[in-house]
């Protein structure tokens, strides 16, 4: 079974930084597709960051470039999301979600992509 085990969530202050892991089994991180969305109250669901290492491929949204990074450790089979910058407006429920055997050249922000998801970690950001 492919699961996905998020942590690195918890209170911050504007302008802080936060890491983020997620740590993958079921599958080989590096011939999938994983990366993160978040949600906030009263907002709809936005991707934020992908991976395809396979092909050398990176997805950030325009909200988080600059700020964000996402990596992989391929040893420990598990995908960082490096928050800096943080704003209030980051404040969120972070999801690692990932495509175990993508067809085709995609990455990006589409839901229905991806097939696996975490439980979701907890990120505020407030003085």
């Amino acid at each position: 079974q492919v699961q996905l085990a998020e942590s690195g969530g918890g209170l911050v202050q504007p302008g802080g930084s936060l890491r983020l892991s997620c740590a993958a089994s079921g599958f080989t991180l590096d011939r999938g597709v994983i990366g993160w969305f978040r949600q906030a109250p009263g907002k709809e669901r936005e991707g934020v960051s992908f991976i395809k290492t396979s092909r050398n491929m990176r997805y950030y949204a325009d909200s988080v470039k600059g700020r964000f990074t996402i990596s992989r450790d391929n040893d420990n089979n598990t995908v960082y999301l490096q928050m800096n910058s943080l704003t209030a407006e980051d404040t969120a429920v972070y999801y690692c979600a990932a495509n175990r055997r993508p067809g085709g050249g995609y990455i990006g922000p589409l839901s229905n992509y991806y097939d696996y998801w975490g439980q979701g970690t907890q990120v505020t950001v407030s003085s």
